[in-house]
């Protein structure tokens, strides 16, 4: 009963620690917009973590378990290609070149506007 108490009071000081850091990170993101909040974040989680504002014991159990199951977000995606492998093998060129080219011809038409627009509003 007590080991499980311990493990809660970890996974909550974890969630409590990272989701801190995160939500200070959003914060310096909305102030200084140069990097996403999550990096933002993480930086911050790093920092607490080497002046020991937050326990790194306490942290580690829940962190090596997010790490071991996290996997299992990359599951759909694996899986969707797994079930269509014989499409892929027949197009796989094709949808790579698709790719390639509507990526192409969509960066190059908002450069485009954007130029044609931007020099429309600098002459303002």
């Amino acid at each position: 009963m007590i080991a499980f108490k311990y493990k809660a009071f970890d996974a909550l000081y974890s969630i409590f620690a990272i989701g801190s850091c995160l939500a200070f990170g959003k914060l310096c993101a909305h102030f200084a917009p140069i990097l996403p909040g999550s990096l933002y974040g993480l930086i911050i989680f790093t920092l607490t973590l080497h002046f020991r504002v937050f326990d790194a014991d306490n942290i580690k159990s829940t962190v090596v378990w997010c790490l071991k199951h996290m996997g299992v977000c990359f599951v759909p995606a694996g899986v969707g290609i797994i079930n269509h492998l014989e499409l892929i093998k027949q197009f796989g060129l094709v949808i790579v070149a698709i790719t390639f080219a509507s990526t192409f011809i969509l960066l190059t038409i908002v450069g485009l506007y954007y130029q044609r627009y931007a020099v429309n509003d600098e002459a303002d």
